[in-house]
């Protein structure tokens, strides 16, 4: 029999397990037949035999036994004389077959199709790879730290294909060493260069919304619902959730007893501080939650503009607005209205005290608009917090605090 010994290129498909047999199949035929209609100019009438288990592969040619000097077609028939050559019991009109020396076709076609044949593998490969994660989108994974790099983690899945988790997809104070199991969210999955590359995230909301479905099994039922996450990774996320059955509190199974939930994915997340809030349509009620742990005095609010002005006592406003502005931030991420922090005076001793708009001669607008985003839109306001305070809640330049606390102090000296 003649045949070519093909182990090497099997045990490729053999390591690509999740290539159906069937498709193993297809692609060998149709690189050889390739190479028959190179040779001959058809592969009608030849029929590819594979082995899979052993390795091999054999052609064997068709052709119909016709009387001498009545061949028309070479490829489709025979001569009678030629063929008792081969077998002499063989009669006119009969099938002859008989095995194609794959040898003949010569040492660089075979070369050829031993190539195309690894192309065709490393393809399906990509193929299978893409079409695995393409339907796993959205899903958590753990995987391995293979290598850490300066703008990227290389990690290997249980299979050994690479992922890749980006440094814009880590929290700020993620640090992985090598060999170390760590999770996260399937983002998305990319081709570069013809190559498959699957994009992983810890910053996405639908790692926490994963997290939360692990930790939590009445979201896991569907009987708690998450209508919507906003984070800032590795400082703080909030997460409003709605409860189809009135006989459970979202918040509280979300949380756990004493917090049991959530601790978990709090330490997951680097110690996000995570707020669980309960969803309305209500949209009063749900700025004045989303802007928890502070406490609201009273707000305005612009539902055409999509606008709030919201007022609390003095000593509410740095919780509503939080460390580096984050809180409000997140609230107006999850409200989808603009919500502006305002000091409520009424009932504090009245005290002589200026807009910050009326220094807009010496001060200039972006700077004023910098200390009224954290709810200082007076000149009291502004000196009623120190230097640090301020610096560190706006992040203006040291300098720029000091030349405008100068200016409101003199202005009340005047006075």
């Amino acid at each position: 029999m003649a045949s070519i010994n093909l182990i090497e290129s099997f045990q490729e498909f053999k390591d690509a397990e999740n290539i159906d047999r069937p498709t193993m199949m297809k692609v060998l035929e149709d690189v050889f037949k390739t190479l028959l209609r190179k040779k001959y100019g058809s592969d009608d009438n030849f029929d590819v035999i594979v082995n899979t288990e052993k390795g091999d592969l054999e052609i064997m040619r068709r052709r119909t036994i016709v009387e001498d000097g009545q061949v028309e077609d070479p490829l489709a028939q025979i001569a009678y004389s030629d063929a008792v050559r081969i077998e002499p019991d063989y009669e006119v009109g009969e099938e002859l077959y008989e095995d194609v020396d794959i040898h003949d076709f010569g040492r660089r076609a075979i070369l050829a199709a031993k190539q195309t044949l690894a192309s065709r593998i490393s393809d399906l490969k990509k193929n299978v790879l893409v079409k695995k994660y393409e339907d796993r989108v959205g899903e958590i994974i753990s995987a391995e730290v293979y290598q850490v790099w300066k703008k990227e983690v290389l990690l290997l899945d249980e299979e050994g294909n690479e992922l890749v988790l980006p440094k814009s997809e880590q929290i700020p104070q993620d640090f992985f060493k090598k060999g170390e199991n760590i999770r996260a969210v399937i983002r998305k999955v990319e081709l570069k260069n013809n190559n498959p590359v699957i994009i992983l995230s810890r910053t996405s909301p639908l790692f926490l919304e994963k997290l939360l479905e692990i930790e939590v099994p009445e979201i896991f039922d569907g009987l708690i619902v998450v209508k919507k996450i906003v984070r800032e990774p590795g400082e703080r996320a909030k997460v409003a959730v709605e409860s189809y059955d009135d006989r459970i509190d979202p918040v509280g199974a979300c949380v756990g007893m004493k917090g049991s939930r959530i601790h978990g994915i709090v330490r997951e997340l680097k110690n996000e501080n995570i707020d669980v809030i309960n969803f309305t349509n209500n949209i009063n009620l749900l700025i004045q939650r989303s802007l928890t742990p502070a406490k609201i005095t009273s707000m305005d609010i612009d539902h055409d503009t999509k606008h709030a002005e919201v007022y609390l006592k003095p000593d509410q406003v740095s919780l509503a607005i939080g460390k580096r502005g984050v809180n409000i931030k997140l609230a107006c991420e999850l409200t989808g209205y603009e919500i502006d922090v305002y000091r409520d005076t009424e009932g504090e001793a009245d005290e002589f005290d200026i807009d910050l708009e009326e220094f807009s001669d010496e001060i200039e607008g972006w700077v004023i608009e910098s200390f009224k985003r954290i709810g200082c839109d007076t000149a009291r306001s502004v000196l009623d917090l120190t230097v640090e305070e301020l610096e560190r809640r706006t992040d203006l330049e040291k300098e720029t605090i000091e030349e405008v606390r100068r200016v409101l102090n003199e202005e009340f000296e005047r006075e």
